[in-house]
């Protein structure tokens, strides 16, 4: 007699796959209704931006665009993580690194060197890809295979720091850690998307804390002489903005026209904050900043319910979170490849391969 016959059909099937680590087919039954919510919050994105340039001189492309391209990258995650989970993000881990890396003007520092022509933006890049070789990692079988993986990880991060980017680097050294780890979480996902929302929770607000000045004088002096004092009056002048105008922000892209009106402060004219929830505030309002939220939050929702083993999906939330972490002090998120990206290690965290993993 089948001894599982009055268990729960869930209960049983994780009885057989969980301890292996294989993918849980059937898991997670809601897994519709979460894609469903996932298309709710991205209209919402869009529907909203449009809201916030109405009547204005404003300029919502941008923010369509990005949005286009989580989506474009996050359909081509879902259809290569099913047919090929461990190929496909290692090459996408491999092809960032020679993006970066090939051309010379790359070797002799310089600032606009390709492929994004921002240093910050190709660290982020290089976050991601510490990700994507660390999934593939835990998708391939063999102990060689899998060290060389994250050998390909490490060089990312790595790389991150030799274009001057101390944060990308610590934010890949940080995944490639979480990813070894997350082999003792397997029955501790929750947990574990749990600690990374708090994670990027913290450093949002700690960038606002900044930005009003409410954190004690010594520590506040420390950061801003890494952030930068330009950098931080920025955040000033956005917070300020946010202020003025709660509900739909001064319209998006709007930042640099409407912040040069503000008092003279002694910052460069910048048409971003350097953070993006800062920049969504003062261009969307409080509305922006909610549905940037609530785009994260649906993210790791989604990885929760994902039937990816959990080593994957933790991987893959770790890299997210860096990459969010990156974008509370920087505009990395300001780059079209960089948002396709982080939607294509979300689409392949969250895809069912056709085949068993290891």
């Amino acid at each position: 007699m089948d001894t599982t016959a009055g268990d729960p059909p869930d209960a049983a099937q994780a009885g057989r796959d969980g301890a292996a680590g294989a993918p849980l087919p059937g898991l997670h039954p809601r897994g519709a209704a979460t894609d469903a919510a996932g298309v709710a919050v991205m209209a919402c994105c869009a529907v909203w931006a449009l809201v916030a340039a109405a009547g204005r001189p404003a300029r919502p492309e941008g923010t369509l665009l990005a949005l286009l391209a989580v989506a474009a990258g996050y359909a081509a995650g879902r259809i290569l993580g099913a047919l090929l989970p461990a190929l496909a993000p290692a090459t996408a881990a491999l092809a960032v690194l020679a993006l970066v890396l090939v051309p010379p003007s790359r070797l002799a520092a310089h600032p606009a060197a390709p492929p994004l022509g921002y240093p910050n933006a190709d660290a982020a890049l290089l976050v991601l890809a510490t990700g994507a070789a660390c999934c593939a990692a835990w998708s391939c079988s063999g102990r060689v295979r899998r060290t060389a993986l994250r050998v390909v990880g490490a060089g990312a991060a790595v790389t991150a720091l030799a274009l001057g980017s101390a944060a990308a680097f610590a934010a890949g050294i940080a995944v490639t850690l979480c990813s070894l780890a997350a082999a003792r979480m397997r029955n501790h996902r929750l947990l574990g998307l749990a600690g990374l929302a708090l994670a990027a929770t913290l450093a949002a607000g700690t960038s606002y804390a900044v930005a009003v000045d409410a954190l004690p004088s010594g520590l506040t002096e420390s950061l801003t002489g890494q952030l930068t004092q330009p950098r931080v009056q920025l955040w000033h002048e956005a917070v300020t903005l946010a202020e003025h105008h709660p509900l739909r922000g001064v319209g998006p892209e709007r930042f640099g026209d409407e912040s040069s009106g503000l008092p003279p402060s002694g910052a460069p004219s910048s048409p971003s904050p350097q953070s993006a929830p800062l920049q969504l505030a003062a261009e969307q309002g409080v509305p922006g900043v909610v549905l940037l939220a609530a785009a994260y939050g649906w993210v790791l929702c989604a990885l929760w319910r994902s039937s990816r083993p959990t080593p994957v999906v933790l991987t893959a939330g770790a890299a997210l979170t860096g990459l969010a972490m990156m974008a509370t002090v920087d505009h990395v998120l300001s780059y079209a490849v960089v948002t396709a990206g982080a939607g294509f290690l979300a689409g392949m965290a969250t895809s069912q391969p056709l085949t068993a993993e290891p």
